[in-house]
């Protein structure tokens, strides 16, 4: 059986963290900042998490096992 290759734009978006979620930075924080609040931007810099139905197909893009 070959190995599995990584998906190369998962790996540069998506972090497994120590407890086994997937981490991901949020969208909307990159260009057309003038316009968007203080409080939205801030709140835009923390990391979230994968959400349960799209985590199975981010592991098989990262080549984690199950």
């Amino acid at each position: 059986m070959p190995k599995v290759k990584t998906n190369s734009s998962a790996k540069k978006r998506f972090k497994l963290t120590g407890t086994g979620k997937i981490a991901r930075k949020n969208a909307y924080k990159s260009h057309i900042l003038t316009k968007k609040t203080k409080k939205r931007k801030r709140n835009l810099t923390t990391t979230s998490y994968v959400s349960a139905g799209d985590t199975g197909n981010v592991k098989r893009m990262l080549a984690i096992g199950k």
